[in-house]
């Protein structure tokens, strides 16, 4: 490894040029001095294969992924920064291995937006003939485990002694799925593992802990999820 002294200006300067020559936007004219110094230091040579090896990585898992277009300007638009003189400026990892664990971040955090994780949508739940004092409304957030649902009601009485409140999202075709039990509404957060996006009806009932599983029918709130979403 090439050593050099604290607040070696100079030192980092030719650190930021092998990156630069590594993937290929190293100024022309700077270009063929750099490669002639690489041929007679052995310690040069090392370090722009380090460099080449972590470009070579990057790039292959970035086509492996398809970045999308987001990442890939965000990248360019580092690489022209580089090409501004800046001693001190944070340059490419020195090893492959602390490369690929740059890329893997941001790959990550680019398919996590590409694959719609996030994404919000709402429901506004009003009261029933069986509760009509109730109302509430349900935040439903994209995760990898699913959808979570922030629901927030009042006009509910608690319920205790093996008697609970059910969420239940159903679909077009009368599928009724349950997304969780509560006591209270004041601040309840509920997991579907189905898409609000097709499941857009939203309902509460009372059950009772009798050894039925099925719905009871007995609505206290109602309403449908907005699937045009909140971004």
């Amino acid at each position: 490894m090439l050593r050099r002294r604290p607040h070696d200006e100079n030192g980092d300067q030719e650190v930021v040029e092998l990156a630069a020559l590594a993937d290929g936007t190293l100024a022309p004219e700077r270009r063929d001095a750099l490669k002639a110094q690489v041929a007679q230091s052995p310690e040069l040579a090392d370090r722009l294969s380090e460099q080449e090896r972590a470009v070579a990585l990057a790039q292959s898992a970035a086509a492996e992924v398809g970045a999308p277009a987001r990442l890939r300007a965000r990248v360019e638009a580092q690489r022209q920064v580089r090409r501004a003189p800046a001693p001190r400026r944070l340059v490419l990892a020195g090893t492959a291995a602390a490369a690929a664990a740059a890329v893997a971040v941001a790959l990550s955090l680019a398919l996590i937006g590409s694959s719609g994780q996030g994404e919000r949508l709402t429901a506004a739940l009003g009261a029933t003939d069986l509760a009509p004092g109730a109302t509430g409304e349900a935040t439903l957030t994209k995760t990898s485990s699913g959808w979570r649902i922030e629901l927030h009601a009042t006009g509910l009485p608690r319920l205790a002694g093996g008697r609970f409140y059910e969420a239940w999202l159903r679909n077009g075709a009368g599928v009724l799925v349950p997304v969780g039990t509560f006591n209270d509404g004041l601040k309840v957060t509920l997991w579907a593992g189905v898409s609000p996006k097709e499941f857009t009806s939203f309902t509460v009932t009372r059950e009772r802990a009798n050894g039925d599983q099925a719905s009871s029918g007995k609505k206290v709130l109602v309403g449908m999820v907005d699937t045009r979403g909140s971004g």
